[in-house]
């Protein structure tokens, strides 16, 4: 576990696997000193760009006609988290590992199987990451996946899933900031606190979710659902005023402008949102799979049926895809014959 660190700085202890009825975080800050607050608060400052996917990520989504795909994996990490019992934060690592693997690809024809393989392969990576108590590959597989990869298959996937990423595994994630920014509402009641803690996590999970909100930085997705659930909160006026004052003075001009934006948008989005969407059925578009694999209940995709060339890393030697290619080729020769 060490080795995954890659000298990056941890700011602050692994969470806790925690019920999500109690939801993570529930305690007061760990940081118990402004020195060290303020210390931790500069750390992931000034590392969170660093751990965002591309520019135009958005729209690279949507051109690739990936914002459902990409939706419905959220969804899916957010259901395992709870399968399983991992951490929260696990849910945010994995979506973060998605994104910026996702923004460097440079496939123009994602299949509905890729985007499977690429998801599974991230949750596994995150609850290795971030979890005391990892499942297994086939556990993590158990429900709402369409396709069944085998172990080399998703080990595989792992292996270019890292070294695209660099092996920078500690991203910065607006759940980052949670630990950190509750210290400011310390002086809520206990109760209040609980009610407000839940509220946060269910925006910063919506947010994750809402593909508008996938320009703006951690910080400011962590400021504005600390912001919209204080404002649900039956607090007094000067209470409200206090710490809507002591978050925006930790912001510099930049980001104090995204806050405004991003903001209003989080107003807007509901809570349950997500569920809604799911609600409706929409996720039964699915690009068409490889004719390669075989039919059963799920389908199931064989080490050798998959082509990993079709991850197109910028012309980067990220995997020996030539087993990949023979095999293509060899079926072809065959369907010649």
């Amino acid at each position: 576990m060490e080795s995954l660190l890659c000298d990056e700085v941890w700011p602050s202890s692994p969470a806790v696997n925690d019920p999500m009825s109690q939801m993570d975080h529930c305690g007061s800050s760990m940081y118990t000193t402004k020195e060290d607050f303020e210390q931790a608060l500069a750390i992931c400052l000034g590392k969170e760009m660093s751990y965002m996917p591309g520019p135009n990520y958005a729209e690279k989504l949507c051109s690739n006609n990936l914002i459902i795909a990409r939706f419905k994996s959220i969804h899916w990490f957010i259901k395992c988290r709870s399968r399983l019992n991992l951490s929260l934060g696990t849910v945010f690592y994995a979506a973060n590992y998605l994104d910026r693997f996702i923004s460097m690809n440079h496939c123009n024809g994602w299949e509905y199987w890729m985007v499977e393989l690429l998801s599974v392969a991230c949750l596994s990576v995150a609850t290795k990451f971030n979890d005391t108590c990892t499942p297994t590959l086939l556990e993590i597989q158990m429900e709402d996946v369409d396709h069944l990869f085998e172990p080399s298959t998703i080990q595989r996937m792992e292996m270019m899933l890292l070294k695209a990423l660099g092996w920078r595994l500690a991203s910065t994630t607006s759940y980052s900031y949670l630990e950190l920014l509750t210290r400011i509402m310390d002086s809520l009641k206990p109760q209040l606190h609980q009610e407000f803690i839940a509220r946060v996590n269910k925006l910063l999970l919506g947010a994750i979710s809402d593909s508008k909100l996938l320009g703006f930085r951690p910080s400011v997705i962590a400021m504005s659902a600390l912001r919209c659930s204080l404002d649900k909160l039956q607090t007094s006026t000067a209470t409200s005023d206090a710490c809507h004052t002591c978050l925006t003075s930790l912001l510099d001009h930049d980001r104090k402008a995204e806050l405004v934006k991003c903001h209003k948008i989080m107003e807007e989005q509901s809570v349950d949102g997500l569920d809604n969407l799911i609600g409706h059925g929409i996720f039964h578009f699915c690009p068409s799979s490889p004719t390669t694999v075989l039919l059963k209940e799920r389908i199931k995709s064989y080490d050798n049926h998959v082509d990993f060339s079709l991850f197109n890393m910028r012309g980067r030697n990220m995997i020996n895809a030539e087993p990949g290619r023979r095999i293509n080729k060899r079926k072809r020769e065959e369907d010649d014959q």
